[in-house]
Order: structure tokens, then C-alpha cells, then sequence
């Protein structure tokens, strides 16, 4: 597949060039007059065309962000200037290859997955290097963030920080030589504290963990890396369907030696929803797919075309992990299909009653058709429908400035529509997740499909 016909770089995947700062936004319906904060979404946005094969993970990261006071809106995009990105503008064409095809350049730090907010401080995330620092409100790239020189992994697209406690906990993974997950714990401070080598038995692709208030759970899921399989001319990656899915659960400060694994049927989990503690039990609720082939690989030659599609389809699922008899229970918590889940923060790693979802339309190309609102005490769930030919994002959960219960607050995320190739940023009232958006704030420009967003609370 050549680049011009590649479909992540045609309609609304394709990206946009132009920085744009534009103040006083139009608003349909009305902006909750206490909310005073940032929207900021990343997502991939190839400033040239790309070296061979494009994947949708190898664009340019570029923010997008919506800031929100007095009844107002305004908005900014900018790309994540890495080093990379800097040396690409300079050439004035793309110097580094992909995921599906690596040039001799090797590949960048494309910074292009997600956004965490740690200590009054924002970082642009992609899980194959460090983080950048960004700045706020204006969204330019203050440079790679180390920790002070002691970051010794790459750092996940999904670090957790502990609403309670106020540090932030990351991993790191390495597909070629052990140690092939490092693990490490930032203060409330943003002072690294400690890393910690993790044994696998062999390099995996692991996205997103989960933390609850006294532990760690690591996913060991088999798509693994193997040198052997690029040796006989085969993707580096595959689903090694015969190979169980492991849960490590550590100690939020312990070490190796520590960490208790759990098995299971192997599946692949992109992202968690959430992780808690029950008695004895440790409680896992994340997206799950029975396998994948993501970057190329496959879920198994034996498998038929429609077996394998259904299995790539994730759904809501629960784990049960006893802690005292070492047993694992698990179960489907819904049937539609679903990515990118979400909670109020507030509440991380602690008991839930609600999560929240894309949920995932019937189209070739990952969209998300609405929005869907777990409530997990009732067993119920509610959709909020973005409209025909109307396609959107993650839906970022907002607490309401003083709110006092897990549900009081509202959901974001930029919608496009794409009969009248228009963007916006809706907000759902989570608490009236079925009636339409309190506030449509109208974007200047489209805004591509992209990955992970977050909320930004100015005090």
C-alpha cells in the first residue's frame, strides 16, 4: 500500500498543518460557568509524507486543546517539537522510518499517544521513549523530561497517579534484552524515586497497567518480540495464541522477588479501565480481546477470517485475583464492543460504580459512534449517540469543581462530523449521559481522529 492510499492519512486520519490560535469560539447551549480548565488531546499528525508504510501510530504528536473559563472558549493546536520532529523540519522532508517499515535512520520519538498532568506539570507521552515536557496554556514543547538524568527505560503512554497519595507510577519496556519491563515510582514532588527490573521470560508489547491502593498489576499478554521470527522474514511481532496470559501483582514498593503471577487464557488488553481491592481480592476491569494483530501480527494461521476478526473485538471484562488461594476468575461485563475507557480520577484505583467507553462503530476504520457509561453496581449501561455520519474520541471525565459524588460531572471529547466536515468539542453531562451535549463548542479547523486527551483544572 502506497502512502497517498493509505487510509490513516485520508479523511479525517489525515492531518492538518496549520497552528492555529483562536480565541472566543462559537458555543451551542451553555458552558458550566464554574468550569476553568484545559482539554488537551494527542494524537498522530505526520508533518511530511511519510517513509513507506505508514501505520497510525508513526505520526508527529500534536496537541490539541481547548480552554474553557467564564462561559468562553478558546483554541490552540501545536505539534510536540521532539528531536525528531526538529530534525525532519530542518530536512524539510521525513527522515525516519515506521512501525511497519524501518528506514536506516531508524525511527523517533514521536510523542503522539497521550498526556499525563503530574506535579503542575504536563507531559506528552509515547511509550517507546521519554517523555516532553509541555507547557501550559500555550502547548509549546519545553524539551525531554528525565526526571533530573535518572530515567533509565522508556515511559508508558498510561502512567498512574494516585489521587491519595499524589505519586505517579510508570513502566517501561524492552523488546530485545532483559530486563524487559522496568518499573518505577515517581514522588508527589515529581522526584524519581526508584526502578525496579521486572522478569519476563521473553520481550512483550505491554500498553497499560493498573494500580490499586497498595499494589501494582503488570500484564504479561502474548504478543510478544522474537529476533528469530525477522530472521526467517516474518513480522517481529505475533499472538502466540498457545501462550496463557499472565497478571503480575506487586507491592506499590516492592521488588521482583515479590511479585505474584496469575494466569489466564491468553487475550490481549490495549487499555484498563480501573483496578481495586476487595478483601483478599484484587479486582481488574479492562478492555479485553481475545487476541490481535495489531502491527502486522497475526492471530494465529489456524484461525478462519471471522474467528479471527471476532476475537479482536475488546469488550468490558472483570478479573478476580484471590491473593490468599492464588485463584483467578474472570467474566464479560458487557457485549458491546468498546475502547478507550475512562473513570473519574478521583477515584483511581479504589471501588468504583461507574466507567466509561467509545463506544466502537461498525466501520473499517476505528471510530468511536458514542459514548457509554458502565454503571458496574447495576449491571446497566447508557450510551450517549454522537448522531449519524458524526464520529468521536476518548471521553475524558471532568469532575465538577466540589462535587461529592463519583458520577457529577461531564464528558469531552472532540466529535467530527463527517457529512459536513465540521469539528467541535462536546460536553456530556455524565449524569444525563442519553440527552444531548450541554455544550457544543464549534473548532476552528477539523481536528483528526486521535489517541488520549485529559483535563487540565486551573485554580
Amino acid at each position: 500500500m502506497t502512502a497517498t492510499l493509505n487510509p490513516y492519512l485520508a479523511d479525517n486520519f489525515a492531518p492538518v498543518q496549520t497552528e492555529l490560535t483562536i480565541d472566543d469560539l462559537p458555543v451551542l447551549g451553555e458552558l458550566p460557568p464554574d468550569l476553568n480548565g484545559m482539554f488537551v488531546r494527542n494524537g498522530p499528525n505526520p508533518q511530511f509524507s511519510p517513509i513507506g508504510r505508514y501505520h497510525w501510530f508513526d505520526g508527529d504528536g500534536m496537541l490539541h486543546g481547548v480552554h474553557v473559563q467564564g462561559g468562553k472558549a478558546s483554541y490552540r493546536n501545536r505539534y510536540i517539537r521532539t528531536q525528531g520532529f526538529q530534525q525532519e523540519r530542518q530536512a524539510g522532508q521525513a527522515l525516519f522510518g515506521g512501525m511497519l517499515q524501518p528506514s536506516p535512520n531508524g525511527s523517533k520519538n514521536v510523542a503522539n499517544t497521550a498526556l499525563v498532568w503530574h506535579r503542575d506539570r504536563l507531559l506528552a507521552l509515547w511509550e517507546g521513549g521519554e517523555p516532553h515536557a509541555i507547557d501550559v496554556p500555550s502547548l509549546d514543547t519545553i524539551g525531554s523530561h528525565t526526571f533530573g538524568g535518572k530515567l533509565v527505560s522508556p515511559v508508558t503512554a498510561h502512567p498512574k497517579v494516585d489521587p491519595t497519595t499524589g505519586e505517579m507510577m510508570f513502566f517501561g519496556y524492552s523488546l530485545a534484552q532483559p530486563p524487559y519491563l522496568r518499573y518505577s515510582v515517581v514522588s508527589a514532588e515529581g522526584e524519581l524515586l526508584r526502578t525496579v527490573g521486572i522478569d519476563l521470560p521473553v520481550g512483550v508489547m505491554m500498553h497499560d497497567f493498573a494500580i490499586t491502593e497498595h499494589y501494582t498489576i503488570f500484564m504479561d499478554l502474548p504478543l510478544t518480540f522474537r529476533l528469530e521470527r525477522i530472521q526467517r522474514g516474518e513480522p517481529a511481532f505475533a499472538f502466540e495464541r498457545d501462550r496463557p496470559s499472565r497478571f503480575g501483582i506487586l507491592p506499590r514498593h516492592g521488588e521482583n522477588r515479590m511479585i505474584r503471577w496469575f494466569e489466564s487464557p491468553s487475550c490481549y488488553v490495549f487499555h484498563t479501565l480501573n483496578a481495586y481491592e476487595s478483601g483478599d481480592d484484587i479486582i481488574l476491569i479492562a478492555c479485553r480481546m481475545g487476541s490481535t494483530s495489531i502491527l502486522g501480527a497475526s492471530p494465529g494461521s489456524h484461525e478462519s477470517d471471522n474467528r479471527a476478526i471476532s476475537s479482536n473485538v475488546p469488550l468490558l471484562y472483570r478479573w478476580r485475583f484471590n491473593l490468599k488461594t492464588g485463584t483467578v476468575q474472570e467474566e464479560t461485563l458487557d457485549d458491546c464492543p468498546c475502547e478507550f475507557p475512562r473513570i473519574n480520577e478521583q477515584y483511581l484505583g479504589r471501588p468504583i460504580r461507574y466507567g466509561y467507553a467509545g463506544k466502537s462503530a461498525p466501520t473499517a476504520m476505528p471510530k468511536f459512534n458514542g459514548l457509554l457509561q458502565f454503571d458496574l453496581a447495576h449491571q446497566s449501561v447508557q450510551t450517549h449517540s454522537f448522531g449519524t455520519g458524526r464520529y468521536g474520541g476518548e471521553g475524558v471525565f471532568v469532575p465538577r469543581p466540589g462535587a461529592t459524588t463519583e458520577d457529577d460531572g461531564w464528558l469531552m471529547t472532540f466529535v467530527h462530523d463527517e457529512t459536513q466536515s465540521t469539528s467541535e468539542l462536546i460536553i456530556v453531562a455524565a449524569q444525563a449521559m442519553t440527552d444531548e451535549p450541554i455544550a457544543r463548542v464549534l473548532m476552528p479547523q477539523r481536528i483528526p481522529y486521535g489517541f488520549h486527551g485529559t483535563w487540565i483544572a486551573f485554580v
